[in-house]
Formats: structure tokens, C-alpha cells, sequence
């Protein structure tokens, strides 16, 4: 019987060169930027959403991972909860 809990998570070398493993990176550490510049601002996804020029459910999208970070994406998004590139970036 399990105790309730798990103490680690191990990510097989492999699965760390993949691809897709590497693309829902991109899309968590984006979703988390975003989310948290908005919660900064004390925005709510709508007020986001209408700064960007989004639909509120594109917001969402990108809060949920579900959208793929592209440069237009980032850029307009940037603007619009002004912020500028990350002089240290995440890796």
C-alpha cells in the first residue's frame, strides 16, 4: 500500500530530447509568465484579453498550457502586460 504521497518525479534522459516533451515545456513556462504578470497587474483574464486584442478563451488557452508560445503570440502579449524580454531566462 502506497503512503499517500509522491517525493519525486524522474524523467527518463529520452523522454527530456523529445520533441513534444520539450514543446509542453515551452507551453508551461509561457502559461506560468503570463499568469503571473496578469495576477501582478491584478488583471483578470478579460481585461488581459482586451489589452492583447485576445478573445478571453485565447487567454485561457495560453494560461492552460494550450497554446503553442509564438513569437507574434509572445510579442503581443508582452505589450500588453507591459513587459520586456527576461534579461535571465528560465531553462
Amino acid at each position: 500500500m502506497s503512503s499517500g504521497h509522491h517525493t519525486s518525479w524522474t524523467v527518463p534522459p529520452e523522454h527530456r530530447e523529445d520533441p513534444a516533451y520539450r514543446a509542453a515545456g515551452r507551453r508551461m513556462d509561457f502559461a506560468q509568465a503570463v499568469y503571473d504578470r496578469r495576477s501582478v497587474l491584478g488583471w483578470s483574464t478579460t481585461e488581459l484579453a482586451r489589452r492583447a486584442g485576445l478573445s478571453e478563451e485565447d487567454v485561457e488557452a495560453v494560461e492552460e498550457s494550450g497554446v503553442e508560445p509564438t513569437p507574434e503570440l509572445v510579442e503581443r502579449l508582452a505589450t500588453a502586460l507591459e513587459a520586456g524580454p527576461d534579461p535571465a531566462p528560465r531553462r
